[in-house]
This record gives C-alpha cells, sequence and structure tokens, in this order.
C-alpha cells in the first residue's frame, strides 16, 4: 500500500484501498532540448488544483463523488536517466499490480517510457493513443537514445508495429515522418479520425499518453517546446472524454507543462481542467 500525500491534486485525498484512479508525479526535464523546466509541473498543478472546481459542467460529474488518491511525487535521481526511468517504472508496477490505474503527471514526455515499460509487462497485447506537437519517434537525440525526443521510438521497441495512434503531430524531422509511415498510425495536424480509432481499439488494453502541446500555444504557452498551430481546448477535452469513457485505459500520464513560462497561470488551469476531465471520465 502507498501512503497518502499530504499536497494533493484537488479532490484526490481518498484512503488507497478505496482508489480505482493512483495519481503520482514524476517531475523530471534531465533531458529536455530547449527550455526546461516541466520539473516543477506537478506542484504547480496541484497548487492550482484547489482554484477550479471539483464539479464539471462539461460531464456532468463531480470528483467528491468518486475515490482518488494522490500519492506524490517521485524523488528522481537527476543525474541518471536510466535510475529515472527505472524508478517511474517501478511506482507504475507498483500500482497496477494492486489492480489500479496509474495516472502520472510529468515532467518531460521521457517519463512515459517508465510507465509504458511497467504496464507493458502486465498487458501483452498493449496499445498506446498518443497526443502530441512532435512526433518524439527518433531513434536517438544528440547521441542519446533515451531523450524526450525518442520516447515514442523507444516505446514502438516494446509494443511494436501498429500498436501506436498518434494525432495532432505537426513537427518532426524527415526520417521521423517517414518511420511512423512504416510502424505508427499517426494523424497530423489534428484530431480527425479518432471515432475510427476509438473503434479500432475497444477491447484492447490501451495506455494513453497527452504531451499538452498538443494545444495551440495561445491556449498553453507554457511549454518547453511550443509548436505553432495545435488543437483548441475544447477539442482536446471532448476527445479526451470520449477515449476515456469508451476504451480500456490501463495508464496515462499528462506532460509538457513547463509553468515558469505563463506567469499568467493559465497554461496551469488547463493543465489541471484536462486531468479533471480525464479523471471523472476514467471513473
Amino acid at each position: 500500500m502507498l501512503n497518502k500525500n499530504v499536497h494533493t491534486f484537488i479532490a484526490c485525498d481518498a484512503e488507497y484501498e478505496d482508489s480505482k484512479i493512483i495519481l503520482f508525479g514524476a517531475g523530471f526535464d534531465g533531458t529536455t532540448s530547449f527550455r526546461p523546466g516541466t520539473r516543477f509541473a506537478p506542484s504547480a498543478i496541484r497548487n492550482e488544483s484547489f482554484g477550479i472546481e471539483t464539479y464539471s459542467p462539461y460531464q456532468n460529474k463531480d470528483m467528491l463523488d468518486y475515490y482518488f488518491f494522490d500519492s506524490g511525487d517521485l524523488e528522481l535521481p537527476f543525474g541518471s536517466t536510466t535510475r529515472v526511468v527505472a524508478d517511474i517504472a517501478m511506482r507504475t508496477d507498483r500500482i497496477i499490480s494492486d489492480r489500479k490505474i496509474p495516472f502520472m503527471i510529468g515532467g518531460e514526455h521521457l517519463v512515459t517510457l517508465g510507465s509504458v515499460m511497467a504496464v507493458s509487462e502486465k498487458y501483452d497485447d498493449l496499445y498506446i493513443l498518443h497526443f502530441d506537437a512532435h512526433a518524439d519517434l527518433r531513434d536517438d537525440y544528440l547521441g542519446q537514445k533515451l531523450s524526450h525526443a525518442c520516447v515514442m521510438r523507444r516505446c514502438h521497441e516494446i509494443v511494436g508495429d501498429d500498436h501506436i495512434f498518434q494525432f495532432g503531430i505537426r513537427s518532426g524531422d524527415r526520417d521521423e515522418f517517414f518511420f511512423a509511415d512504416e510502424h505508427t498510425e499517426m494523424h497530423k495536424f489534428s484530431l480527425d479520425g479518432i471515432e475510427a480509432v476509438i473503434e479500432k481499439l475497444k477491447g484492447k488494453n490501451v495506455y494513453l499518453t497527452v504531451d499538452l502541446d498538443v494545444l495551440d500555444p495561445s491556449v498553453f504557452p507554457g511549454t518547453g517546446t511550443p509548436e505553432a498551430g495545435g488543437v483548441s481546448f475544447d477539442e482536446l477535452r471532448k476527445t479526451l472524454t470520449l477515449v476515456c469513457e469508451k476504451l480500456n485505459i490501463v495508464g496515462c500520464d499528462v506532460n509538457e507543462l513547463s509553468p515558469q513560462y505563463d506567469q499568467s497561470g493559465v497554461s496551469t488551469a488547463v493543465a489541471c481542467k484536462i486531468i479533471r476531465e480525464m479523471l471523472l471520465a476514467l471513473s
């Protein structure tokens, strides 16, 4: 059993035994290639979550009617990327071994690899649904294979061809897009086609990873690698609600908020609402 964190996301203070969904933070940005700062996201999200309501008028659900548990942030060793991934995998394994859903708050996108490693050990035929501005399919970045720019390539090595579905992608080098043509199902620029993918993935075990820079930077400027274009908050909210309601999500994460790049606090508020809507849709 994990111990309750004192500093929690809003309404995520139930007992571990009673909760279906377990939050934890992975505030790591050790491979960030442009603007660092995602290490501060889990704490900022918890702080600002008390500025939103527990009730969602979108879904007519209230977090107070469900049980959520926040187990706090991992203490990650910034000097060892391998250890970071292993520690995340260990926490994820602990949660899924208790038949619960791990919900990780990053952190840069590399943190997804640790969770996928653990979830894939339990679920042989795992599929990944990936929302992002970036393909993240490089084989290496500046000679490093453990990088936020390579996370989906490493995940592909775990789950194999035709098991990764990517949406909103609008940035990457040419080889990444060539790789996607052969090995993943990539939907560029928008969330078009999600209904067909949901039908395809019904009954499958799905890991959901949301890089918040899939959003238009006018909506979400507080991120390390903003990309012009992208989707609206309402497009992403509706899509994630549908995904969480219709599919068997066995693990998920939300990542790539860098709160210090948006002093207005709007980006953090957006992240909080996305997390709230996902939690409620999964319940």
